[in-house]
């Protein structure tokens, strides 16, 4: 890990209390034994790494959805919408995305729209990357729906090692593809059910860029696509 390329990348604010937090025991730790302090002082830059907020490249192109999160994809699986979001009962292609803890936490919209709700479910922390996660883990759920009536699902889902979910939008706020929305803090996953009949673009195991990784297409392909530094 480049110490240079880590320090170089913008911390997201939500880090800030903590890394102040493992920086002052790692002086307080080293005062009472020296070598503490090292220890101490890895995991602070570990935890500024954690929160890394980075730019990223998003498509410029209405027909793509995104990915909300980095990390591996996990789970792909057909099944209902949320029921609390009132989307139908018609089945969705669920795509999972898992993070571990050293990927970037920072969560973006797969596409612009608004949100047009938000549920939270206390709930229990076990292996984010197990299936029953979706239904028995700590989750915020949310819909996101385009000016054409299309909507899609997106939830955050606490893990073993998570204990706080951070949402930074409000129902009926617009975003923007590859926009943050929201964190959770080390290690979780992110699930998103794709619009009826629409099927990924990625396959198992594959790592993905929240914002960068086109997850799946909801027209014809395009000839052209640009990008833009969000």
């Amino acid at each position: 890990m480049n110490m240079l390329k880590i320090v170089a990348v913008p911390m997201h604010p939500e880090g800030r209390k903590f890394v102040a937090t493992f920086a002052a025991i790692s002086v307080a730790a080293g005062l009472l034994f020296a070598p503490l302090f090292w220890l101490g002082l890895g995991l602070t830059v570990w935890c500024y790494y954690f929160f890394r907020d980075p730019v990223r490249s998003v498509p410029l192109d209405d027909t793509l959805l995104v990915s909300p999160a980095d990390g591996v994809v996990s789970l792909i699986t057909e099944t209902v919408a949320p029921p609390e979001l009132e989307m139908g009962d018609e089945p969705r292609v669920r795509v999972s995305v898992f993070m571990n803890v050293f990927n970037c936490h920072v969560n973006r919209a797969p596409f612009s729209g608004t949100i047009s709700k938000i549920v939270y479910h206390h709930g229990k922390f076990v292996n984010a990357s197990l299936d029953k996660a979706s239904e028995h883990n700590e989750r915020n759920v949310l819909a996101i729906r385009r000016d054409d009536g299309t909507d899609i699902a997106v939830v955050q889902i606490a893990g073993l090692v998570a204990r706080r979910i951070v949402c930074f939008v409000k129902e009926g706020e617009r975003v923007t593809t590859g926009g943050r929305f929201g964190l959770i803090r080390f290690g979780s996953r992110l699930d998103i059910y794709l619009p009826p009949g629409v099927q990924p673009l990625v396959t198992l195991g594959q790592t993905t860029t929240a914002g960068e990784t086109i997850l799946a297409e909801l027209a014809g392909e395009q000839t052209r696509r640009s990008g833009n530094m969000v």
